[in-house]
């Protein structure tokens, strides 16, 4: 079943975010700044919020008209303004998943940093086929066999971010609950996870913390959450986890609560060597 897509895609909605702020720094009401360059209030408006494409030249107009002189950002939106929509690894996937999903895993894609954390099963970053097969043949997500194979290739092709040309910064907060989990097919779901989990700890950049069950159950309770920074200048997004590819803001203050709360976590999580040994020690209680 295909998905209706009900907003912009994220990438031209950021570019025209940008060309708002530029315009606001600039003390100009939309109307005004419109008739400098040959258009209407509405028109500027839709570009804005990225209901119209935006050229790189004219990015680069925009950036002169508002005297706007920070080269890195403007040609980091003018370059953003040209690629083309439906260009990524997840493009044949578009009509089956919801738009704010496909706007997280662009987001995902293009992070420098992600910090992510789930109270109850290993976040999708770090899931593994087998285990991915399960939590969401198990989510209610997918009616039937094709969609399941689909979800998972979905999630496991997110991982790219390990191993694209400029390396993503990753930490990760994994309850304890999550690695003691037990499924019908026996204990070669959770080996894998935990194989692939020993791995990308092992990965520059990429850390991983066991949040134990000795942890006071406050620590997580309002729920999965993922924080994504980028290279300047896109603002950081907060990624509140939930059905259907949950919701994703631009809040600066919301990042910094949840980046307040991800920090605090951490600091009563085992360290990431500890959190490796935690690792081993699970995987050979499983193989014994």
């Amino acid at each position: 079943m295909t998905q209706k897509r009900a907003t912009e895609p994220v990438k031209r909605r950021r570019v025209g975010g940008q060309l708002r702020l530029w315009r606001e720094a600039a003390g100009l009401k939309p109307r005004d700044a419109a008739k400098l360059v040959g258009l209407d209030g509405p028109q500027l408006s839709r570009m804005e919020r990225g209901v119209y494409p935006v050229k790189a030249e004219r990015v680069r107009t925009f950036a002169k008209l508002y005297e706007f002189d920070d080269e890195a950002a403007i040609e980091a939106v003018a370059e953003a303004a040209e690629v083309p929509l439906g260009t990524g690894w997840w493009a044949p996937y578009a009509p089956f998943v919801s738009q704010a999903y496909l706007d997280f895993i662009e987001l995902e894609s293009e992070a420098t940093t992600i910090r992510t954390h789930h109270p109850t099963v290993i976040p999708g970053l770090l899931q593994a086929p087998g285990y991915a097969r399960e939590i969401i043949s198990r989510e209610g997500a997918a009616p039937s066999e094709r969609p399941v194979k689909r979800l998972v290739a979905i999630r496991t092709g997110r991982q790219e971010v390990f191993t694209r040309d400029v390396p993503v910064q990753v930490h990760a907060l994994v309850h304890e609950t999550a690695l003691k989990a037990h499924f019908k097919s026996g204990t070669i779901v959770m080996r894998e996870q935990l194989r692939q989990m020993i791995d990308y700890s092992e990965l520059p950049g990429v850390t991983i913390q066991i949040i134990p069950l000795t942890t006071h159950p406050a620590y997580g309770a309002d729920g999965a959450f993922t924080l994504l920074s980028f290279a300047h200048p896109w603002p950081s997004v907060t990624s509140i986890d939930g059905p259907g590819g949950g919701s994703h803001t631009e809040d600066p203050e919301l990042f910094d609560v949840q980046s307040d709360e991800f920090e605090s976590i951490a600091s009563v999580s085992l360290t990431h060597g500890d959190s490796q040994q935690f690792l081993r020690e699970q995987l050979e209680e499983l193989q014994s």
